[in-house]
């Protein structure tokens, strides 16, 4: 029920490059602008997106089952130290008589 799905891996893009014939020869275009480097053709960010959400649930539940586990610990503590206390009241008692 709780088990984390895997989005299927996306398939990665293949650069196409042309080759001009051989029988075209034009001088190189120089220019004196500077152009922005192309952004990478990687992988889209919506995995992405999903693995940060699951991760996200994940340590919301991980939270909220220490929380629950340290309340138990915590209640668990004072009710046998309230215990302690009865026994040692009683044990008190009876030595007085």
């Amino acid at each position: 029920m709780l088990r984390p799905k895997m989005p299927d891996a996306a398939p990665v893009p293949i650069a196409h490059t042309s080759v001009m014939p051989a029988e075209h020869h034009h001088a190189p275009v120089t220019s004196s602008c500077a152009h922005a480097p192309m952004a990478s053709a990687g992988r889209p960010l919506s995995p992405l997106v999903g693995r940060g959400v699951g991760a996200v649930a994940a340590v919301l539940v991980v939270g909220v089952v220490l929380t629950a586990l340290l309340a138990t610990v915590a209640i668990t503590a004072v009710s046998v130290s309230i215990a302690a206390l009865v026994l040692r009241s009683l044990l008190n008692s009876a030595h007085k008589r």
